[in-house]
């Protein structure tokens, strides 16, 4: 694979030799930092009646999927190598039932103050709640979709705040 950079500019996840490695975030100052991630999961319009009606067989669907959400991201320094363990002060996991097309969306919003930022975490969120609700209910639907998994928005640290358009 091919890393493409801006002329002089240095990829802070790569070591002098090319091996990855952490970047060390000890000089940076400690800002409020939050992130806001979402995505969504579409099914059939029998899955998505069981998910309504509360009647999967692996019962309260939603309410497990924002639990599974809300640990996945205090754990997320576990889950991908590079990211820095974070305590995080504020976790918030909201899924939504869309009747057309069938599908439950996901959006979680994470917040802390620290020297790097929580995108990962709202990212890592959405998705394990995502593969949540699949594991809830492929027993009534295997062709579900997991999709448009994204950052919606950041703000904080030195790049400051974007938001997708």
């Amino acid at each position: 694979m091919t890393v493409r950079k801006k002329r002089g500019a240095k990829l802070s996840h790569v070591g002098a030799r090319g091996a990855a490695r952490m970047v060390d975030v000890g000089a940076k100052p400690a800002t409020e930092r939050r992130a806001r991630a979402a995505g969504e999961i579409r099914m059939s319009a029998a899955a998505w009646r069981a998910v309504r009606n509360n009647t999967a067989a692996k019962g309260d669907v939603l309410g497990v999927a924002k639990l599974a959400g809300i640990q996945a991201a205090k754990r997320t320094a576990e889950l991908i190598p590079l990211c820095h363990p974070l305590t995080l002060t504020h976790i918030d996991v909201a899924l939504k039932l869309v009747a057309r097309p069938a599908s439950v969306r996901v959006e979680a919003t994470v917040a802390t103050t620290a020297a790097t930022g929580v995108e990962m975490e709202a990212l890592t969120a959405v998705s394990v709640a995502l593969l949540t609700v699949y594991d809830m209910v492929k027993s009534a639907d295997k062709t579900m979709r997991i999709g448009e998994i994204r950052l919606v928005e950041k703000s904080g640290g030195r790049s400051g705040h974007f938001r997708a358009r």
